[in-house]
């Protein structure tokens, strides 16, 4: 091999190297991605984090608080919701987070875009128990080539192509050649043409895998998440109006999508917040009238253009939020008082308590007060930021409430750019038809709907489910929700809760930061 062929290819080896080094490295939810969860794993009360990656096959990051306990091992393992004990991969130890005794840290791949049941295992002195968390593996964004990176690949890519070119023509200039030998004029000549049919060979080559990966670029596209397509009118006049709202969408019509389940006992959340001011609201439980229709007898709201927000959840497991606008028009009070649908509709207008650090508070209808325990510290965005919230009655005393669709309280939170909107509860941003589902589900359940009509059985769904309180029961006044808001910006947080058989809100304003920048 002549001096000039064993350079071009040191040239050619030291450039793949050296792009291997830098491209390794490079391989490595409405607004509200992020799974929250707080339960309890067997003896241990637990919050779970799970940062979504956004792309599927992606890396997502699971922190577990223990709140109460000295754990000896935090195992978490992924799920898939139809793929069974066999389908999933072994479970994955997270490592204690240095500076941090109660928090550990593990990250678990998702593999298909799917529901999935992330199992969280506690073991240590106390016992062992297990708490699945729901959640749901959709691809949201495409990953770019952000800063430098693309340019440092394009220059990486001309010099693998000049060093192939290079040792082409090497080849078949001197590769026959003695040693010590010049090449004659018709050997560059020859090596000259080798070189051209070499060129265009590799530029068909580039073309094609350009092409094929355009079409695969377009066919991941295609597969980003989307919700379903829905439409919300209003029908009817004075005080007999209806709040119609139809899933329009192919792929519902299609049946892609496993039938849905009832979700606190109902098969649809409407929420509706007047744009602008955010200074009405309803949550509303709309009656299914056909398999893609739901209505509702619309409160006396004030007219104006309103965001419409649905939250359902298939029997996969799978929860999401459909989302529309529709404008409600200025009619004449209805005579008497408003009929609803379900007797747990409920709606709100007026102020919200203004933005400010420490105890906030409101005035509920019934004179107590609902005072938000949101400390001196300044809300940041993707950082744990637990809810607190305590009853007062009128006198001032601690104060009972009753179960508010299982729960002591619930919570909607939405941007004042409508990007983010979140439903909230003790249990966190998960459904507990989700978890449900997850838990329940057997070989059996493999025919769509089985699953389902088991759940819908009375006393079959909601009694077994953690966290969940039955009608009847008195709560204290004081619950939490784990949370972490997902962006800066200013918001509007809705807080209901149920007193003497009324649904009663408290909404209050707030700002959050941008996280510093390391």
């Amino acid at each position: 091999m002549t001096r000039s062929l064993r350079s071009a290819l040191a040239v050619l080896l030291g450039a793949a190297l050296f792009a291997n080094v830098l491209v390794t490295p490079a391989r490595a939810h409405v607004g509200s991605p992020d799974t929250w969860f707080e339960g309890n794993a067997g003896p241990y009360p637990i919050r779970v984090v799970v940062r979504a990656p956004g792309v599927v096959p992606g890396l997502a990051q699971i922190s577990v608080r223990v709140l109460s306990g000295q754990p000896n091992q935090v195992t978490a393992q992924p799920f898939a919701w139809n793929a069974g004990e066999h389908g999933a991969p072994p479970p994955d130890v997270a490592k204690p987070v240095p500076g941090d005794a109660q928090l550990y840290s593990v990250s678990l791949w998702f593999m298909v875009t799917t529901s999935y049941g992330v199992h969280v295992v506690v073991s240590g002195a106390q016992g062992t128990g297990m708490v699945i968390v729901p959640v749901q593996a959709v691809p949201t964004r495409r990953l770019p080539l952000d800063g430098p990176l693309l340019p440092t690949l394009i220059a990486l890519g001309l010099f693998l192509c000049v060093g192939l070119l290079t040792l082409v023509g090497a080849a078949i200039r001197e590769a026959s050649l003695p040693p010590g030998a010049d090449a004659a004029r018709a050997d560059r000549h020859r090596a000259r043409i080798g070189v051209a049919v070499a060129g265009v060979v590799l530029f068909s080559a580039l073309a094609g895998g350009h092409l094929w990966w355009k079409n695969v670029d377009r066919a991941y596209a295609s597969e980003l998440y989307r919700p379903f397509h829905v439409s919300t009118q209003v029908a009817g006049a004075s005080g007999a109006r209806v709040l119609r709202l139809t899933i329009d969408d192919e792929r519902w019509h299609g049946r892609r999508w496993s039938p849905l389940i009832p979700d606190h006992g109902k098969l649809m959340h409407l929420f509706l917040v007047r744009e602008g001011g955010m200074d009405a609201f309803a949550h509303l439980h709309p009656a299914m009238r056909d398999s893609s229709q739901f209505e509702s007898s619309l409160p006396p709201l004030p007219a104006g253009l309103y965001h419409v927000y649905g939250d359902i959840v298939h029997e996969s497991g799978f929860a999401q939020t459909v989302s529309d606008s529709v404008r409600i028009l200025e009619l004449a009070p209805p005579a008497g008082a408003w009929a609803s649908t379900d007797p747990d509709d409920s709606w709100f207008g007026g102020a919200a308590a203004a933005d400010a650090s420490g105890d906030t508070k409101f005035t509920l209808d019934d004179g107590a007060t609902l005072v938000w325990e949101r400390g001196t510290a300044p809300l940041v965005e993707r950082a744990e930021a637990p809810l607190h919230f305590r009853v007062l009655a009128p006198d001032g005393s601690p104060a009972s409430i009753e179960p508010f669709l299982g729960m002591a309280g619930h919570a909607v939170l939405r941007s004042d750019d409508g990007a983010v909107f979140a439903h909230l509860h003790p249990t966190g941003t998960v459904a507990m038809a989700s978890q449900l589902a997850l838990e329940m589900r057997t070989p059996a359940d493999s025919v769509q709907g089985t699953l389902g009509r088991r759940m819908s059985q009375p006393g079959a769904a909601m009694p077994g489910m953690p966290g969940m309180t039955h009608a009847g029961d008195t709560l204290p006044g004081e619950f939490s929700i784990p949370y972490g808001f997902p962006r800066p910006g200013h918001y509007r947080l809705w807080v209901q809760v149920k007193r003497a058989g009324h649904v009663q809100t408290a909404a209050f304003d707030l700002t959050v930061l941008a996280a510093k920048r390391v």
